[in-house]
């Protein structure tokens, strides 16, 4: 060994002139670094991936159960049901009187109608001329008079046989009785089939049961 030769070499080296030779690791040292460093990068990567992914399944749990929670019944709720809604009872036209006056210069109009409204099961009072106040003074077809307690029970069923006519009430008036008084725009009463089914559509119930949850 030359005394030039630096110690640890073991001879593999020798200075010659007056430059030194270049240290250099071993090859198989610096792939063994860099794959070392490769696979602590690799496992980063993939426990970041994880946790990323826990984060992801974990908010979606949570947001799942806020909302279940939202839309659970509360305990002890109960459902509920609204009853059914009754049928509307009105008179019969046997249990109404209908006095049947003339307000028009045609004769005989008044004991024509009465006639009809009898056969139709309505009970008749006085047939004649209407009185001064009416008397050639509707120009429709015809009035519905009654006292107040006729507004909702037995008008609305006399009036399925005259649709068009229009209904009053008179506060002072005494008794139950009705009085239709005819106008000239009066040529016939509804055909018994419209006033009959005019009739069920007034006593038929106005609403369905329903029935609703207590949350």
């Amino acid at each position: 060994m030359s005394m030039l030769t630096p110690p640890g070499m073991g001879g593999q080296y020798r200075i010659t002139g007056d430059k030194y030779p270049r240290m250099r690791p071993p090859r198989r040292r610096a792939r063994l670094v860099a794959a070392v460093v490769a696979s602590a990068c690799a496992l980063g990567l993939i426990a970041w991936g994880t946790l990323q992914l826990i984060d992801v399944f974990s908010g979606g749990t949570k947001k799942t159960t806020a909302t279940g929670a939202k839309t659970a019944c509360r305990p002890g709720a109960a459902a509920t049901a609204t009853p059914a809604a009754q049928p509307k009872t009105l008179p019969k036209p046997g249990q109404i009187t209908v006095n049947v006056y003339n307000a028009t210069a045609r004769g005989g109009l008044a004991k024509a109608t009465a006639d009809e409204l009898k056969k139709r099961g309505f009970k008749i009072g006085d047939v004649g001329n209407a009185s001064k106040d009416y008397d050639k003074k509707v120009k429709g077809t015809g009035v519905l008079l009654g006292p107040a307690a006729a507004q909702d029970s037995s008008l609305p069923v006399l009036a399925t046989e005259l649709a068009d006519a229009e209904r009053r009430t008179d506060a002072g008036r005494k008794g139950a009785d009705l009085d239709l008084i005819l106008g000239d725009g009066f040529t016939a009463l509804a055909k018994p089939a419209d006033a009959q089914q005019a009739l069920t559509a007034l006593t038929a119930p106005q609403s369905a049961a329903t029935s609703k949850k207590g949350c």
